[in-house]
């Protein structure tokens, strides 16, 4: 059977999939109507549920398992359902929200073994003391967790995924530039997103807690920093903590995507380019399976809205 990411268009299916989100919005002619993204474990996809009453609002919530019947569209070059029926699967039939989640393609024992031994690369004993004590502490969240809600690794196990191929980025890097620093990027790589396990809610129906909406991983990694070095007892006023946390601080590059700081030493800039180049080729690669050699992938949001060409060679 054929699954979500699999739908040529035009075709016609019925089959169980995930609700990842349902947000109620208002139609011009003033009915409510949901905007849904349905799930199974080869991605996602969107529909509109039009002219939608109090009962079906209450009833089609993100993470409930439906019996979508629906009909493969394109819509401003991206693809969509639309939506011919919509039932609540029963308890008799496939219903458990895990049988829908996308997962990483590396199990979390790999990812977890691969990133245990890179701690012993972190030379400096206060950054991989500090690094250790994060990583205990949100252990389950951080192999479980996606690395966004929506645009890159946005898959159960996304995070610590993200994070395992950075740091073959980073370890090839470091050996061609021996001015580089390799502790100091390698704690920064493991800790730059580790604050989106109190950003958001999970793997299944991701959303942003409060603390995600209102503060952000970027400041909640500074705290988790801080707290961390009280726990250790710790001075995280000395220069090797502050170099730490200005790593996590300035890794999104700019201050109007969210940084507070501009990357000002080599080490945190290699970091935002490594970042922003894994983020970047997992969303190109993973709307590039989706279409076959001389086509146009969909509008990707994360990449300035621009889709990409399939080479036939």
């Amino acid at each position: 059977m054929k699954k979500l990411r699999e739908l040529t268009v035009d075709e016609t299916f019925e089959m169980f999939v995930l609700v990842k989100t349902a947000d109620v919005r208002v139609a011009k002619n003033n009915k409510k109507f949901i905007a849904f993204t349905f799930q199974d474990t080869s991605g996602t996809i969107d529909g509109k549920y039009w002219d939608a009453s109090d009962e079906e609002i209450g009833k089609f919530k993100a993470g409930k398992v439906v019996n979508l019947s629906g009909k493969r569209e394109t819509y401003q070059g991206r693809a969509q359902v639309k939506i011919l029926h919509l039932r609540l699967a029963q308890v008799d039939e496939p219903n458990q929200a895990n049988l829908y989640v996308e997962r990483a393609p590396v199990k979390s024992e790999d990812m977890l073994e691969e990133i245990n031994q890179t701690l012993f690369e972190i030379t400096n004993a206060h950054w991989q003391r500090v690094v250790r004590h994060i990583l205990n502490k949100y252990q389950q969240e951080f192999y479980e967790f996606p690395a966004a809600k929506t645009n890159h690794h946005a898959f159960a196990g996304g995070l610590a995924y993200h994070t395992v191929s950075m740091l073959h980025l980073a370890k090839a890097i470091c050996k061609e530039y021996l001015e580089l620093n390799p502790s100091l990027l390698y704690a920064g790589v493991i800790l730059h997103d580790i604050g989106k396990v109190l950003e958001l809610s999970g793997a299944t129906s991701t959303e942003y807690t409060i603390a995600g909406n209102l503060i952000g991983h970027i400041v909640l990694i500074d705290e988790e920093i801080a707290k961390a070095c009280q726990a250790l007892e710790i001075d995280d006023q000395e220069e090797d903590m502050i170099v730490l946390k200005h790593m996590v601080l300035s890794h999104h590059g700019l201050l109007e995507y969210g940084s507070p700081v501009r990357p000002k030493i080599m080490e945190a800039e290699v970091l935002h380019q490594i970042d922003t180049i894994d983020a970047s080729m997992q969303m190109m690669i993973g709307a590039l399976k989706q279409v076959q050699p001389g086509e146009y992938t969909e509008r990707i949001f994360g990449l300035d809205n621009r889709n990409f060409y399939l080479p036939n060679e």
